[in-house]
């Protein structure tokens, strides 16, 4: 007996699957490139601006990776989730919580990557608060791929959420140093002496 099982019969779910990982490195890439951007860790305009650009790029290529990683599940003939199962969170029969945060994932980051482009009325000071939560992205996408995803156990895997994790919590770290020890690195300026005023 023959245990060979034509990949053919679950090429949605497999298309679905290599979405899933694109969009997870995509979304880890921008959300990364961010973090660099607020860190101020590219010096000079040019640099910044090429930056700024791949940021937005990949931003945009993960918001379509992960449309792409749901409604390949569509044609998938052993879930089918239907519209409501890919779109509504929670509601899907398979590991509905896990998948209801990718879901909910999936709608955080097209909110906040689409709002770049509404940003003059909005104002850019709420933009930039709204912007902070695209570390939530990738958290719940990292959560969605450990406890939905059929591959979380491969060496593969692991291996790329530690390679996209490892600097996304070492940016954010500094990204989020206390206020008073960046303050002590910026030099204090001087208050001239009351005989000096003169």
């Amino acid at each position: 007996m023959s245990s060979y099982t034509d990949p053919g019969q679950h090429i949605f779910w497999i298309a679905s699957r290599s979405l899933g990982v694109v969009a997870l490195l995509l979304v880890a890439l921008s959300v990364g490139l961010g973090l660099v951007m607020a860190t101020r860790s590219v010096k000079g305009a040019g640099p910044r601006a090429r930056v700024k650009q791949l940021h937005e790029a990949t931003a945009l290529a993960g918001l379509i990776a992960i449309a792409g990683h749901g409604l390949a599940l569509l044609g998938d003939t052993y879930l089918h989730p239907g519209f409501a199962g890919i779109a509504i969170p929670f509601t899907t029969s398979y590991r509905a919580f896990w998948t209801g945060l990718g879901i909910a994932g999936g709608y955080l980051a097209a909110i906040l990557g689409l709002t770049y482009y509404v940003r003059g009325r909005i104002g850019p000071n709420l933009w930039r608060r709204m912007h902070r939560w695209t570390l939530g992205v990738y958290l719940l996408g990292v959560i969605h791929t450990i406890g939905a995803g059929t591959d979380a156990g491969t060496p593969w895997l692991v291996g790329i959420l530690i390679a996209t994790g490892a600097p996304i919590a070492l940016l954010t770290a500094i990204r989020w140093l206390p206020s008073s020890t960046r303050q002590e690195q910026r030099p204090r300026r001087r208050i001239p002496l009351p005989s000096e005023q003169f």
